[in-house]
């Protein structure tokens, strides 16, 4: 419940932010006029504006730097490729509800605001300070009410403790803490069903026969998986390579809160970086990172009741088996670098290791960056590595050769259970299914190969696993197949890549990034300003011309010209307003820099330059402004680097 403060010291007044950014139009609810509908938002001009920069700077960041693939994948995918890869079964989440009223909680965030509402009575009763954000409770659609009572040192430690692990537990062991600490409905005290899984996909039909299942896609991952060996010619079959995706995914989230941090339609930018698993996972540029350090928080210091994070080195991280391969390591390092580029202000950010019973179904390993908001820590990336999980489950269902071949240097001798089918009888049994029996028989591993062998000669017949057909198990004779085994010379290696994944959520980036950028005037809490990197900004410069004469026109719009020219985004404010009003109101706009047309401009062609942040001016000739303007924008130089080598200006009063 610690306070969280701008990077100039001030408490985050998100009751004045969150107002601020709806007024300027960066975002509002989706639907407003008809009542709105939780978890869904439109981004207005600046919003779409700084979503659009954040995406380019995505692409020079990793597409662009590590030479990735980059593909766009149908967002409607069909219930087949889903099941496969498990997300019809287990892509849930826990909730719980109230038989009396029927109003349903998310069993995990139940459990943590009402666990944190007693530890801050347990502060108040002990005469400790207690900061209350007010935004955060106002906003909160359900309050839960701390009252001032003392708890017993053993029962705070117990619930900072369950804090510590609450992404860890499953339903069972949410069902036992709700029963153990009393927890209930707490607008109404009423008692709770037990919790109960509940899928996050939006469900639909693909085509006027409703006869095709399919869902909304919860991730861009699986378009990429199916798309591997395309990707692989396409590479002209070098590994290791990295296909990257952008695009709208969707989760019915239980019950959408926390602004744009929670909501039912966002952006994401993934990666799947295919990696040889028989190298140890090395990646070729690690050496450019290994330097990098980052503040981790591992699954074991969690599982103690801790959130002490360790700060350290990526290489020391790998070397100690914390981070558990090069190529893992590598990605984090580069998100953190992403991610500062964008203003993130690097004392609100960690990395934190997924606990065993958090990770999704396919990961091997995962690690979130996440940032301080005044919602707590956020999870903005996660980067998993999915092992040979995807590319696997897919080829064993369709037979597709999801698998990389290359050249032995020297061929070798293998030993191997082989399954070979009689063609002359094989087809005509199974018809249409004769595909997929094949596919179950390709998949079979040599242990099992080596005990179905047996069973053939023993019984003369076999039961295979065979998913869609019949009643799931088919049966087949000597007639049908053959299980051998053989030595072949092996002259080409074959292996299934596993898979290192960043997943980025733009929006929740979007929002954390505006949050760290923020700060106001001191003495004036209304005046507020986003420091957003100039690369991001949505506007680049605001033009101020001091008059409406007309010898200023040719002088402003000339200057726009050649600003567009540049490829800088900017705005004219002609209005009535004081300079000062003119300059505050894009400071809420987060506009770096703006220009200022005034009488000296008519006389030598010279303009002001201003300064966002530290409201400093210089002064110079039109080409030189110009050129300053783009190395900021561009990230080659910084306004202290323009101070120095161009006249301040202090003639003109401007706040």
């Amino acid at each position: 419940m610690a306070t969280v403060t701008t990077k100039t010291g001030q408490v985050v007044d998100r009751a004045n932010l969150d107002a601020m950014l709806r007024r300027r139009l960066f975002y509002t609810p989706a639907f407003e006029i008809y009542g709105g509908v939780s978890g869904l938002y439109d981004y207005g001009p600046p919003g779409c504006s700084l979503v659009n920069n954040i995406i380019d700077l995505w692409r020079k960041h990793f597409v662009l730097e590590e030479d990735m693939l980059e593909v766009d994948c149908t967002m409607l995918t069909p219930e087949e490729i889903l099941k496969t890869s498990g997300h019809v079964e287990k892509f849930a989440d826990w909730m719980c509800k109230d038989p009396k009223t029927g109003e349903i909680f998310r069993a995990d965030h139940l459990v943590e605001e009402v666990l944190e509402a007693r530890l801050k009575g347990d502060l108040e009763a002990r005469g400790q300070e207690v900061v209350v954000d007010e935004a955060k409770e106002a906003k909160k659609k359900r309050k839960t009410k701390s009252k001032a009572v003392k708890l017993d040192d053993e029962v705070v430690k117990e619930y900072e403790e369950t804090l510590a692990q609450i992404d860890n537990f499953d339903g069972p062991e949410l069902e036992k803490i709700i029963a153990k600490y009393d927890i209930r409905n707490p607008t109404t005290g009423g008692n709770l069903l037990p919790p109960v899984a509940f899928n996050l996909m939006f469900q639909t039909s693909i085509g006027p026969s409703s006869n095709m299942p399919g869902y909304l896609r919860p991730e861009t991952a699986q378009g990429q998986f199916l798309n591997f060996h395309k990707l692989l010619n396409f590479n002209q079959q070098s590994m290791p390579f990295a296909s990257a995706s952008i695009g709208k995914s969707f989760r019915n989230e239980i019950s959408p809160r926390s602004s744009l941090l929670r909501v039912r339609e966002f952006l994401m930018a993934e990666i799947e970086h295919y990696v040889d698993p028989e190298g140890g996972k090395k990646h070729a540029r690690f050496e450019e990172i290994k330097d990098v350090e980052m503040a981790f928080l591992n699954r074991d210091v969690q599982l103690s009741g801790s959130t002490q994070t360790e700060t350290m080195t990526i290489s020391k991280a790998v070397e100690t088996g914390m981070v558990d391969n090069e190529t893992l390591g590598y990605f984090i390092a580069r998100i953190q670098q992403f991610l500062l580029k964008l203003g993130i202000d690097p004392t609100k950010l960690r990395f934190r290791q997924h606990m065993a019973n958090e990770m999704a179904h396919y990961a091997a390993d995962c690690w979130d960056a996440e940032m301080l908001t005044s919602y707590g820590w956020v999870e903005c990336v996660g980067c998993a590595d999915r092992s040979a999980y995807d590319l696997t489950v897919h080829k064993n269902k369709t037979g597709a050769q999801l698998v990389v071949r290359e050249p032995r240097a020297e061929p070798i001798k293998v030993e191997e259970w082989q399954v070979e089918t009689n063609q002359k009888t094989f087809g005509p049994r199974f018809k249409k299914d004769g595909k997929t029996v094949a596919a179950a028989l390709d998949a079979l591993s040599q242990e099992l190969r080596e005990k179905l062998s047996l069973d053939l000669e023993k019984e003369g017949k076999i039961e295979v696993d065979v998913e869609g057909v019949g009643a799931g198990k088919v049966e087949l004779d000597k007639n049908l197949v053959t299980i051998e085994k053989r030595t072949r010379v092996d002259h080409v290696r074959e292996f299934t890549p596993n898979v290192i994944e960043p997943s980025f959520g733009i929006g929740r980036i979007f929002y954390s990034m505006i949050e760290h950028s923020y700060w106001y005037r001191e003495g004036d809490e209304a005046r507020g300003v986003l420091s957003f990197p100039p690369i991001i900004a949505p506007i680049k410069v605001l033009i101020v011309p001091l008059s409406n004469l007309a010898d200023f026109r040719p002088l402003t719009q000339h200057l726009i010209t050649r600003l567009r020219r540049a490829g800088i985004s900017s705005r004219v404010d002609d209005s009535g307003a004081s300079i000062g009003k003119r300059y505050a109101r894009n400071d809420e706009l987060g506009t770096p820099f703006g220009i200022t047309v005034d009488f000296q401009s008519i006389k030598d062609k010279s303009f002001t330059l201003r300064d966002r942040d530290t409201t400093k001016q210089v002064r110079a000739s039109e080409d030189e402004i110009v050129q300053a303007l783009k190395a900021m924008v561009e990230g080659d130089e910084t306004w202290e680097d323009i101070r120095k080598r161009l006249p301040e200006f202090t003639g003109q009063e401007l706040e």
